[in-house]
């Protein structure tokens, strides 16, 4: 294994180091999702970063926590008669090809257009289960952004939105635009993000360390006001996951997990209550 191999060059690396812990999942007896295209997406690479990683299958399980509990809010928002999802960055995530959709779903992926072509490759004659439409875009350009939008806002009636991984490696000002530009299609009816929190942030820069490429993926937004840094902007918090607890509800904890929950009790209740969103899963809804 080569360092330059291993290493993160740019954010679309990421997607490749996360489809490893998906296929790892896949691999377990007591699998809780299974996703047959994970390693063929990751490749030799996806391992490869992992491997390079300080410990780094030791960070697979809030990642398959949020992997689980994004299919379980997908499939429950869809059910309520939503009829469009936006995946915006969408990376390597094979939802439209492993999940039980409603066939008359409509789902764009959204991606840069080498990530788009990759997967295209990748999943050369495969199937989805639902109305599929790969976009190639950089959402960075607001022009281009709102164009896509509006676009697919205009063919859809309820949209759900979804942004898994994407928001940590944008400044709180993209976060704000982005956020802004997607209150503006009124079919956008849902938001799923992921949130981080400050002393999460702090602690994952001090504990992904090394010849891993982080510095070439930073980690940059963890609103201190939390969900409600989306309310100037027109979407408010409907659901709040707390990765701990799903994590515990799963049976996907992290190691000395049951030392945290036997000493919580005893914390302070402002440390217990920042332990409480310190980081989640996060559905919106316009406000």
């Amino acid at each position: 294994m080569t360092e330059d191999l291993a290493k993160i060059r740019d954010v679309s690396d990421t997607a490749l180091w996360v489809a490893i812990y998906r296929a790892d999942e896949s691999d377990r007896k007591d699998a809780l999702f299974h996703d047959p295209y994970a390693r063929r997406l990751a490749g030799e690479r996806g391992r490869q970063i992992v491997d390079g990683m300080r410990q780094g299958r030791m960070w697979s399980w809030p990642m398959v926590v949020r992997t689980q509990v994004f299919d379980e809010v997908v499939l429950a928002t869809l059910r309520e008669g939503f009829d469009t999802v936006l995946n915006l960055a969408a990376g390597l995530d094979a939802r439209p090809w492993r999940l039980e959709l409603p066939p008359a779903t409509r789902w764009f992926d959204v991606d840069m257009p080498g990530m788009i072509d990759y997967k295209q490759k990748a999943m050369s004659g495969e199937t989805p289960r639902c109305r599929y439409t790969a976009l190639a875009a950089d959402l960075r350009d607001a022009t281009v952004r709102r164009k896509l939008f509006e676009e697919v806002g205009r063919e859809s009636r309820r949209t759900f939105v979804i942004a898994e991984g994407l928001l940590i490696y944008l400044t709180p000002a993209d976060v704000g635009t982005l956020a802004d530009d997607l209150a503006g299609v009124p079919a956008f009816q849902r938001w799923l993000i992921d949130l981080a929190s400050p002393p999460l942030l702090e602690m994952m820069q001090k504990r992904m360390q090394g010849p891993t490429g982080l510095e070439n993926a930073p980690f940059l937004f963890a609103p201190a006001e939390g969900t409600d840094f989306f309310t100037a902007h027109r979407w408010r918090e409907r659901e709040y996951h707390s990765t701990m607890a799903e994590a515990e509800r799963l049976q996907r904890t992290f190691p000395f997990a049951w030392f945290w929950k036997l000493t919580m009790p005893f914390m302070p209740k402002a440390r217990r209550e920042m332990f409480k969103r310190f980081s989640g899963f996060v559905v919106l809804e316009r406000a």
